[in-house]
């Protein structure tokens, strides 16, 4: 994988509750039960911040159907609630590791937007938004681009 191809960052969440501190050898013993080679993700980030390393930045990816060659994926351990109900459960630490993943992964992909997996959706009715009734998912249960322009 040639890095000038990657046109994505997306933010991805485990699917996880808050009290699952989860990490890089759950996430790829999870994908390898799928029949992946393992990891789908190019970086987790723990509920403490912890970033965890993935797949290498030249594999692809297993993470966005459609988008694996052209993106590197981040999962945030979370996500869900105890009913398994979308939830941003995210902590402090994980919003400040994933803004500094984002801000170095940017030296390689400069041109690279960041998304979160919601955003990479169909668009169904065709009018060049994805909102959330066309969301295949809610991952990563909150608005990626919202939070780049807040931070």
């Amino acid at each position: 994988m040639n890095f000038s191809d990657i046109k994505y960052l997306v933010v991805h969440c485990s699917a996880t509750p808050p009290s699952d501190d989860i990490g890089f050898t759950e996430i790829n013993k999870w994908h390898k039960e799928r029949g992946w080679s393992g990891c789908g993700y190019h970086f987790i980030i723990r509920r403490d911040g912890t970033i965890e390393r993935g797949r290498r930045l030249n594999e692809v990816g297993a993470h966005t159907y459609g988008y694996n060659r052209v993106s590197w994926g981040i999962c945030m351990v979370g996500g869900v609630n105890t009913h398994n109900h979308a939830d941003n459960n995210f902590r402090v630490p994980q919003f400040e590791s994933l803004r500094i993943l984002i801000n170095g992964l940017g030296v390689n992909a400069p041109k690279a937007k960041v998304l979160g997996h919601r955003d990479l959706s169909l668009d169904i009715n065709g009018d060049g938004i994805i909102e959330e009734w066309e969301w295949k998912k809610s991952c990563p249960c909150f608005d990626v681009r919202t939070w780049l322009t807040e931070r």
